[in-house]
């Protein structure tokens, strides 16, 4: 199989061993393709190799972002107190809004609590309804949708949000946000819910054979459904693949029953917050599965403000580099389901600027945290007006978010990079004989059109694949030899 990522080194001693290139007056060689794994033919998007691959067979890349909508992400634990936090709704303006910042895909956060509130009456297909409106908005607009299963702090009757009161065992003595200075997440009642759920005894076997009854429901719910991508099992689970792995592989095995042709997105230890990294994997969970740590670097450890001001790209690196390792480890696709960083940070221009172009070196899809929030630090993708109730964007966001990167790719990126201070894209790859759709190359908008574009160094004209700046480019399609790509707009200082 091709392990694209497992480090730069590895990754350039693959590549030396590929054929060279046909142009330029280099003789064609004998195609010898860097995968043989077999492909896992999902919709819209399956797997291979380590990839997210397309149904023109072409290597995929998202570039996504998170949404809490309101209606969907359940933190009102008493109706008769306000909600845990206030959230924003979702429309139509917000669809196409994903696409002018250069996302192509969200993540949706969906609540436990919200899908079975309790323990007899069966799911809420009102609160589905509410799902399958925000994924037709998103399909409108050409953004894909990968569903997430969410929790923080097991639930939002303990000052988090997930699991209904029903699921809590033991019962809580007090409902609602813990004294002040408290976590939700470490305090005694959420940590004793866990304990349960993942402790392998006669309750926590019966929550979990529910939440996986849930999961199934959910996806049978979507299965057909063009836009969705998949279903993420467990947003940041406080345990390691010890405990994690009896609850994923009959969820898995439950998903894959009702939706046999979308990814099954799973987690490690959400510890790996702190740490940057998380143990490697032994082998795959299964075709058509994706891993999704999350990257929080400076964010989440215990970094001095003294650290943090003097923070460097080299700092940023190992999470990316580990992320893409552990992937491997998996024999999974990369998906960043979470990364982010406070906008008024010190340092949040050179960290979200940073972090991207990490992403690109080890070709990982990522999901942005936040598009839009009126809690907690404020982060994402806006400013709110509280008098005047409305949101404006951030300038500062939409610039270092904007980038060329490869959407989807005729063949095996070897590798791929944009540097906004000069506008210079350029993206190496391996034709695949199989493979003759073009190459999907995506500009965000606020770049503009390009100033030239060129395969192997001779320009090539480009078609419009959307209205959001994607280009269609023709650039050695099923000639199995390498080629290059190069792009460039003019440049953002």
């Amino acid at each position: 199989m091709l392990v694209r990522h497992a480090s730069r080194a590895a990754s350039a001693l693959l590549f030396a061993a590929l054929p060279a290139c046909s142009h330029a007056g280099h003789p064609a060689q004998p195609y010898v393709s860097p995968c043989t794994e077999a492909l896992f033919p999902g919709s819209p998007l399956g797997s291979k190799c380590g990839h997210l691959i397309d149904a023109q067979g072409r290597v995929v890349v998202l570039r996504g972002v998170n949404a809490r909508v309101d209606g969907i992400f359940d933190v009102t634990w008493d109706p008769t107190q306000p909600p845990l936090m206030p959230l924003t709704m979702f429309d139509a303006t917000d669809a196409a809004g994903i696409r002018q910042f250069g996302f192509d895909a969200l993540r949706l956060p969906l609540s436990w609590s919200a899908v079975e509130p309790t323990m007899t009456g069966g799911f809420d297909e009102g609160y589905l309804d509410q799902v399958a409106n925000v994924v037709a908005l998103c399909q409108a607009a050409g953004v894909q949708v990968l569903l997430d299963l969410h929790q923080d702090a097991y639930s939002k009757e303990l000052g988090g949000d997930g699991a209904a009161l029903w699921a809590i065992d033991p019962a809580p003595t007090t409902l609602g946000p813990p004294p002040a200075g408290v976590s939700p997440a470490t305090s005694g009642q959420t940590i004793a819910a866990f304990n349960t759920f993942f402790g392998g005894a006669a309750a926590g076997d019966m929550l979990q054979s529910r939440f996986i009854a849930m999961a199934a429901h959910v996806a049978q719910r979507f299965a057909s459904d063009e836009a969705v991508l998949g279903l993420e099992i467990f947003n940041e689970p406080p345990v390691d693949m010890t405990y994690l792995l009896p609850l994923y592989q009959p969820a898995l095995a439950a998903v894959r029953a009702v939706m046999p042709d979308k990814l099954f997105v799973f987690e490690p230890d959400a510890l790996r917050n702190e740490v940057d990294s998380a143990p490697l994997g032994s082998a795959s969970l299964g075709a058509g599965t994706a891993y999704a740590p999350h990257v929080y670097t400076f964010v989440f450890n215990s970094s001095t403000p003294a650290e943090v001001a003097s923070m460097t790209k080299a700092e940023l690196d190992p999470s990316n580099l580990s992320a893409a390792a552990e992937a491997a480890s998996w024999d999974a696709p990369a998906l960043v389901t979470e990364w982010g960083y406070p906008p008024s940070g010190v340092n949040a221009t050179d960290y979200y600027t940073w972090e991207a172009e990490l992403q690109e070196q080890y070709q990982l899809s990522s999901f942005l945290w936040l598009w839009k929030e009126l809690s907690s630090g404020l982060w994402g993708c806006f400013d709110y007006d509280a008098t005047m109730q409305g949101f404006t964007e951030r300038p500062m966001m939409k610039k270092v978010l904007a980038r060329v990167r490869p959407a989807a790719v005729a063949g095996w990126p070897t590798a791929y990079s944009f540097d906004r201070a000069t506008g210079a894209f350029q993206l190496t790859f391996q034709s695949d004989p199989a493979v003759t759709a073009p190459h999907l190359i995506a500009v965000a908008p606020l770049l503009g059109a390009p100033t030239s574009v060129t395969c192997d160094g001779a320009s090539v004209a480009t078609t419009s694949a959307d209205s959001y700046g994607t280009l269609a480019v023709q650039c050695g399609q099923g000639d199995g030899q390498d080629h290059t790509i190069a792009l460039t707009v003019a440049p953002l200082p």
